[in-house]
């Protein structure tokens, strides 16, 4: 049974998440797009203000793919872009 979900990530760019979700063993196949074996990662990325004068990178990423496996693979991009500084 495919799972999707969605998690939000602030402070990193869209080239860098791209960049992460390759080295844990995807394969950009679209602009916005990267997949694994059994999962599949579609980004979009906006400015948000975070107080009257700073503004962040969000970057929106649906995962899709088995339950167990977006469970670790979320984990690992997460653990990445948290020491990236989002």
């Amino acid at each position: 049974m495919t799972t999707r979900v969605e998690r939000s990530f602030r402070g990193i760019s869209e080239r860098l998440a791209v960049r992460y979700l390759t080295n844990l063993g995807g394969e950009r196949v679209a602009d916005d797009t990267v997949s694994g074996d059994d999962w599949t990662a579609t980004l979009s990325s906006e400015t948000v203000d975070i107080g009257p004068s700073l503004t962040l990178t969000e970057i929106t990423i649906d995962f899709e793919g088995e339950a167990d496996t977006l469970e670790e693979l979320i984990d690992e991009f997460a653990q990445k872009a948290m020491r990236a500084g989002g």
